[in-house]
């Protein structure tokens, strides 16, 4: 709110008790006539002494499920005539004249069922609030708008600041944009799911649904109302019956479902109306139930449309979902990073999931070790805290690989010093083109390849698992992470009577 606040209204001070309640004569009501072109009126000269000629909507609502004012609810929740595209054109961000601005003053007073802030940049905003109370701010001290509101018979007072200013829901809540991530991931979904519905919320208790197939996203994509809050929900039942029995005993819902020509209609009733909306649901082909109360029934991920320049001014928040969580911590991660976690499933295919802080992260197999071993397990174990490095972030699929051989130093450098040595070790393993021989003493030690022409031809004895035999390491190559290995008599002369090595 601009600096200069002030709380406008038709209640004379002088009638307020110590508590400052007022115990006047005034109807908390809209006169709809004198007084309420009074408040309109003071409105128009606070924004023509800020040099203010249109205003903005920001965080637009419209009467949900109950209508609560004084006054009787009225068709188009007093948007009539006001938006050429309908409701939808109430929407935050939408830059409107102050004539229109001042008809949406007009709406919040007489408590119609729309409501929304009306700002213009810094410079100026107004507030409207419960019985008739009005909150102007600007940025400047508008002594002529004061006494001119003055002479239309209303009371101005000076406040630090409006009640009604903005304030997150949570400020540490780090809102998820509608952007290329956002949309690639959706196109991910979609595939995966084959279709998912998409919610788009462009005011407060309003909302349209869209059923998301592969060839229609990026139609759906064209048409959404600019800064929506979108939700991204799994596909309806086709099995009406299943979703008429996921209805509650009781309590508030909102049922969405599809007719045969494709049309998608919601609704939000509560148990007393559960009868009626079921029978309209005899002729649909899919249907579904989502409650309204927070924490039940999440979406898979939501976001907020930023604006064409990418950038996220709208100020509302979603709920958050696991998604949304997920997506939040990933965008804290970069490539190259150190995590801890803790090691949670070692899976039968190989890949360990390590949770680092509360998301799952997954090293695969060679990115356990440098080193030769025969399972995960012989590496990690379930509960062990590990550290790694993060190799990828994939915010389409929500993955991000780790590794564990990246903060171990690298053995292959040293090995690769070794060509030339003599050593003894033992048969690990025989293939159809010669024998694998461990030249380390260790269990995971390094392996190398005897090929069948380097074996020692002159021996008549067959070679099994675990015979020791003397080699020479003829070449390693550390980027295949092979060894090369000739038996002894292979050597040349001046290292044949050496004696072997053992490693």
């Amino acid at each position: 709110m601009p600096p200069f606040v002030h709380r406008i209204t038709k209640y004379d001070p002088a009638h307020r008790d110590e508590r400052g309640y007022y115990t006047g004569a005034e109807d908390t009501i809209s006169d709809h006539g004198p007084v309420e072109e009074a408040y309109l009126a003071a409105v128009a000269v606070f924004a023509e002494a800020a040099g203010i000629d249109q205003l903005e909507i920001r965080e637009p609502q419209i009467a949900g499920f109950a209508h609560f004012g004084l006054q009787p609810p009225v068709d188009g929740y007093g948007l009539a005539d006001l938006f050429p595209a309908g409701p939808a054109g109430f929407h935050d961000g939408a830059v409107v004249p102050i004539a229109v601005g001042l008809e949406l003053v007009r709406a919040m007073l007489r408590d119609n069922g729309a409501w929304c802030r009306l700002e213009a940049g810094g410079a100026f905003a107004v507030h409207v609030g419960w019985d008739q109370y009005l909150y102007i701010g600007s940025n400047k001290p508008c002594a002529t708008a004061l006494a001119r509101t003055c002479a239309l018979g209303l009371f101005p007072e000076r406040l630090d600041a409006s009640p009604y200013d903005f304030a997150p829901d949570d400020a540490a809540y780090v809102q998820r944009p509608a952007d290329a991530d956002f949309w690639a991931r959706l196109h991910w979904t979609v595939r995966v799911h084959s279709a998912v519905f998409l919610e788009e919320v462009f005011a407060g208790n309003a909302s349209r649904w869209h059923r998301l197939t592969r060839d229609n996203i990026e139609t759906v994509r064209s048409r959404l109302v600019p800064r929506a809050r979108l939700a991204v929900w799994p596909d309806l039942l086709t099995d009406v019956d299943k979703a008429v029995a996921a209805l509650p005993d009781e309590g508030l819902v909102e049922i969405v479902w599809e007719d045969e020509d494709g049309q998608i209609t919601s609704t939000v009733v509560d148990e007393t109306q559960f009868e009626a909306v079921i029978s309209q649901l005899a002729g649909a082909r899919a249907a579904g139930v989502v409650s309204m109360y927070a924490g039940e029934d999440l979406p898979l991920f939501t976001a907020v449309l930023p604006d064409n320049d990418g950038v996220l001014r709208a100020r509302w928040q979603t709920e958050a979902t696991p998604g949304d969580r997920d997506w939040a911590f990933l965008k804290t991660l970069r490539r190259g990073q150190l995590v801890t976690g803790t090691v949670t499933a070692i899976a039968g295919f190989g890949v360990t999931f390590v949770d680092i802080g509360g998301f799952t992260a997954m090293i695969n197999v060679p990115e356990l070790s440098w080193r030769p071993f025969d399972h995960p397990s012989d590496v990690v174990g379930v509960g062990q805290e590990v550290t790694a490095e993060v190799l990828d972030i994939d915010m389409v699929r929500e993955r991000v690989p780790l590794s564990l051989r990246a903060v171990q130093a690298d053995p292959w450098p040293q090995v690769a010093q070794r060509i030339g040595e003599v050593v003894s070790g033992p048969v690990t393993k025989i293939v159809p083109f010669g024998v694998f021989v461990r030249i380390e003493d260790r269990k995971d030690g390094f392996q190398g390849l005897v090929r069948t022409g380097e074996l020692n031809g002159s021996s008549g004895d067959v070679i099994e698992v675990g015979d020791v035999l003397t080699v020479r390491i003829t070449d390693v190559d550390p980027m295949r992470r092979r060894i090369a290995l000739s038996q002894q008599d292979h050597l040349r002369p001046d290292q044949a009577e050496g004696p072997a090595t053992p490693r």
